[in-house]
Protein backbone atom coordinates (compact mmCIF):
# COMPACT_ATOMS: atom_id res chain seq x y z
CA UNK A 1 0.00 0.00 0.00
CA UNK A 2 1.35 3.39 -0.64
CA UNK A 3 0.55 6.24 1.42
CA UNK A 4 0.78 10.16 0.74
CA UNK A 5 1.92 12.77 2.66
CA UNK A 6 2.18 16.72 1.95
CA UNK A 7 2.87 19.78 3.97
CA UNK A 8 2.97 23.32 2.90
CA UNK A 9 4.69 26.28 5.04
CA UNK A 10 5.73 29.79 4.91
CA UNK A 11 9.19 30.24 4.67
CA UNK A 12 8.97 33.41 6.94
CA UNK A 13 7.71 31.41 10.24
CA UNK A 14 11.14 28.89 9.59
CA UNK A 15 13.27 32.13 9.42
CA UNK A 16 11.67 33.67 12.63
CA UNK A 17 11.48 29.97 14.30
CA UNK A 18 15.69 30.03 13.22
CA UNK A 19 16.20 32.92 15.30
CA UNK A 20 16.33 30.39 17.97
CA UNK A 21 19.28 28.18 18.23
CA UNK A 22 16.91 25.84 20.24
CA UNK A 23 14.68 25.92 17.18
CA UNK A 24 17.19 24.79 14.80
CA UNK A 25 18.70 22.07 17.33
CA UNK A 26 15.48 20.84 17.85
CA UNK A 27 14.19 20.16 14.06
CA UNK A 28 17.17 19.75 12.12
CA UNK A 29 20.27 17.28 12.23
CA UNK A 30 23.73 18.47 12.89
CA UNK A 31 24.59 17.26 8.85
CA UNK A 32 21.19 19.94 7.88
CA UNK A 33 22.89 22.59 10.17
CA UNK A 34 26.21 22.33 7.96
CA UNK A 35 24.49 22.46 4.98
CA UNK A 36 21.61 24.82 5.08
CA UNK A 37 23.10 27.02 8.42
CA UNK A 38 26.27 28.55 6.62
CA UNK A 39 27.44 31.91 6.74
CA UNK A 40 24.25 32.62 4.43
CA UNK A 41 20.86 31.01 6.12
CA UNK A 42 19.08 28.79 3.34
CA UNK A 43 15.77 29.83 4.51
CA UNK A 44 13.77 28.08 1.38
CA UNK A 45 15.50 25.09 1.55
CA UNK A 46 16.00 24.82 5.57
CA UNK A 47 11.42 25.47 5.03
CA UNK A 48 11.80 22.94 2.70
CA UNK A 49 13.13 20.47 5.06
CA UNK A 50 10.49 20.97 7.79
CA UNK A 51 7.54 20.70 5.18
CA UNK A 52 9.96 17.27 4.30
CA UNK A 53 9.65 16.30 8.37
CA UNK A 54 6.34 16.88 8.29
CA UNK A 55 4.85 14.98 5.08
CA UNK A 56 6.91 11.95 6.34
CA UNK A 57 4.99 11.89 9.49
CA UNK A 58 1.91 11.86 7.79
CA UNK A 59 2.82 9.06 4.81
CA UNK A 60 4.44 7.16 8.37
CA UNK A 61 0.49 7.73 9.55
CA UNK A 62 1.73 8.50 13.25
CA UNK A 63 2.19 12.50 12.80
CA UNK A 64 4.93 13.73 14.74
CA UNK A 65 5.27 11.63 17.76
CA UNK A 66 7.59 9.01 19.03
CA UNK A 67 10.22 10.12 17.01
CA UNK A 68 12.53 13.11 16.85
CA UNK A 69 12.65 15.71 14.32
CA UNK A 70 16.52 15.32 14.48
CA UNK A 71 16.03 11.69 13.04
CA UNK A 72 14.35 12.63 9.90
CA UNK A 73 17.24 14.06 7.71
CA UNK A 74 16.39 15.38 4.53
CA UNK A 75 19.25 15.70 2.08
CA UNK A 76 20.77 16.24 -1.56
CA UNK A 77 22.66 13.69 -3.93
CA UNK A 78 24.62 14.83 -5.97
CA UNK A 79 22.42 16.44 -8.72
CA UNK A 80 20.49 18.10 -5.83
CA UNK A 81 17.91 15.94 -5.55
CA UNK A 82 16.11 15.20 -2.13
CA UNK A 83 16.30 11.79 -0.55
CA UNK A 84 15.24 10.76 3.25
CA UNK A 85 18.10 9.41 5.71
CA UNK A 86 16.37 8.17 8.88
CA UNK A 87 17.75 7.39 12.13
CA UNK A 88 17.02 6.20 15.87
CA UNK A 89 13.52 5.82 16.59
CA UNK A 90 12.16 7.06 12.88
CA UNK A 91 14.22 4.49 11.28
CA UNK A 92 12.94 1.52 13.57
CA UNK A 93 9.19 2.32 13.18
CA UNK A 94 9.74 2.37 9.04
CA UNK A 95 11.47 -0.93 9.63
CA UNK A 96 9.16 -2.21 11.66
CA UNK A 97 5.87 -0.99 9.02
CA UNK A 98 8.38 -2.14 6.48
CA UNK A 99 8.29 1.47 4.45
CA UNK A 100 10.67 3.00 2.15
CA UNK A 101 10.24 6.70 1.21
CA UNK A 102 10.70 8.85 -2.23
CA UNK A 103 10.24 12.88 -1.44
CA UNK A 104 9.65 15.67 -3.62
CA UNK A 105 10.26 19.78 -2.29
CA UNK A 106 9.94 22.86 -4.24
CA UNK A 107 9.29 26.51 -2.84
CA UNK A 108 8.54 30.16 -3.87
CA UNK A 109 9.60 33.13 -2.64
CA UNK A 110 7.16 32.92 0.20
CA UNK A 111 6.47 29.31 0.59
CA UNK A 112 7.99 25.47 0.55
CA UNK A 113 6.29 22.44 -0.13
CA UNK A 114 7.06 18.71 0.60
CA UNK A 115 5.53 15.50 -0.34
CA UNK A 116 6.48 12.41 0.48
CA UNK A 117 5.52 8.70 -0.61
CA UNK A 118 5.81 5.98 1.55
CA UNK A 119 6.10 2.46 -0.17
CA UNK A 120 6.55 -1.03 0.27
CA UNK A 121 10.44 -1.99 1.03
CA UNK A 122 11.14 -3.91 -2.16
CA UNK A 123 12.32 -7.21 -1.14
CA UNK A 124 15.87 -8.76 -2.62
Amino acid sequence: MFTVGTDLVEIAKIKKGCGSRRFIERVYSETEQELFCGEKMRYDSLAGNWAVKEAFSKALGTGVRDFLLTEVEALRDELGAPYLRLSGRAKRIAEERGLSFSISITHTAELAQAVCIAFPTPRD
